[in-house]
């Protein structure tokens, strides 16, 4: 992977996938769904973390150019999850006949929205295509109790919240929010956030208020996107086990499976890793963790393992 994203290419179809190593002969591939936020180069922790025998890919929704559009300039975007989960449903089965994978497992792991696309994958595939499971990070199900009405005022301390985790991890820092005085208005919430970003060194210094509201704003954009995506989407209940691992500091800590026991037509399982929602994909003993709760791809007779380094 490189460790970069790249640039979407408007003038051509969407090249959406990525591959990181191909799977040993008779292994299976983990694909992962990736809806941008962090780098795509971020995942080569979790491809560290697997057996070396298990493929890996990831499907990276950076390279679907009407993806950005839609934060961008939503009021023109016709864009649907319909049309995204065909795109790398089409992807994921060209892979699989490149590779001649036919016969062998494969696991979907869907970080954050890409957790609500990789559920869409399934229920698009045939019975025969479908992964041996989905394995959810962090990730909150396309349900009624998560939706977010068009134009009603968000939680400012929660989006604050979240948009902290996120600056944090894109320096490798932690960013601990302070209280946002009752009645204060965004610029006063945003102010003290700055300050805070910038103690904790996930900002440099000097850095503007203008800064910190471009930043805010294209967040923003990023989630009500994601919504806006979500409130016309009926999903289908899953015909294969789901996993959910939570982050440590999750998105919404009350909450074990965030909705998806509701779409659970096959069971669901619980877990936790360390980390945030942004740095359970940065840090290496999450990717361990994440790892070990993968169903295992690989036959039997394949047993080397990828061990912590020192």
């Amino acid at each position: 992977m490189r460790g970069m994203a790249r640039r979407p290419d408007a003038t051509s179809p969407p090249k959406p996938l990525i591959r990181h190593r191909d799977a040993a002969p008779g292994a299976g591939t983990v694909y992962a769904v990736h809806p941008g936020a962090l780098p795509v180069g971020v995942w080569s922790g979790l491809a560290g973390a697997l057996p070396e025998e298990t493929g890996f890919a990831v499907l990276d929704l950076g390279a679907v150019p009407e993806y950005g559009e839609a934060a961008l300039a939503p009021a023109v975007s016709r864009l649907t999850i319909d049309h995204l989960v065909g795109l790398l449903t089409a992807a994921y089965r060209a892979d699989r006949d490149r590779t001649g994978a036919a016969g062998t497992d494969s696991v979907l792991v869907g970080w954050s929205f890409g957790g609500v696309l990789a559920h869409g994958m399934t229920e698009r595939l045939a019975p025969e295509e479908r992964p041996r499971g989905v394995v959810l990070l962090d990730s909150i199900a396309p349900v009624d109790a998560y939706q977010h009405t068009e134009g009603d005022e968000v939680e400012p301390a929660l989006v604050l919240r979240w948009f902290a985790m996120f600056l944090g991890a894109r320096r490798g820092a932690e960013v601990r929010p302070r209280p946002v005085p009752e009645g204060a208005d965004a610029d006063t919430a945003l102010a003290r956030l700055l300050e805070d970003a910038i103690a904790a060194g996930a900002l440099p210094q000097g850095t503007p208020m203008a800064g910190i509201r471009k930043l805010f704003e294209a967040y923003t954009a990023g989630l009500l996107r994601n919504n806006r995506l979500t409130a016309t989407y009926r999903p289908e209940p899953a015909t294969v086990p789901l996993v959910q691992i939570k982050a440590g500091d999750s998105l919404v800590p009350s909450d074990p499976t965030l909705g998806w026991s509701e779409l659970a037509g096959h069971g669901i399982t619980a877990h936790s890793a360390p980390g945030d929602h942004y740095t359970m994909l940065i840090r290496p003993d999450a990717s361990q963790a994440i790892a070990g709760l993968v169903p295992p791809l690989r036959p039997a007779h394949l047993v080397t393992t990828r061990r912590p380094s020192p």
